[in-house]
């Protein structure tokens, strides 16, 4: 964040307050710093941006974390044989090596 992007005149302090928003979001910040954090980002439109986004993220993985992803159809048939066929590459490898050296 540059200076010329704030309406205020302190970058570093926009730093210590986004270290700070992941404390925030998980309830672990002190009530002090917490105030002090919603006053800033009251007043720095950049760090309310990022705090927004941070927030909506969390919110929409929290959402989502329990949901099983549905994959097109074939795809999950595909990526096992593509391992087991990986797998099996290996361990032919693995063996032509261990042929070789016990010659």
């Amino acid at each position: 964040m540059d200076a010329h992007h704030h309406l205020h005149d302190d970058p570093e302090r926009c730093r210590d307050i986004l270290a700070q928003l992941n404390d925030y979001l998980d309830g672990e910040l002190a009530e002090s710093l917490c105030r002090e954090l919603e006053q800033h980002l009251a007043e720095c439109p950049d760090c309310r941006t990022v705090y927004d986004t941070l927030s909506r993220t969390i919110h929409i993985y929290r959402a989502l974390r329990d949901v099983p992803a549905e994959l097109p159809q074939g795809v999950e048939e595909r990526l096992i044989y593509r391992i087991k066929v990986s797998l099996n590459d290996g361990h032919l490898q693995h063996s032509d090596r261990h042929a070789s050296t016990s010659d």
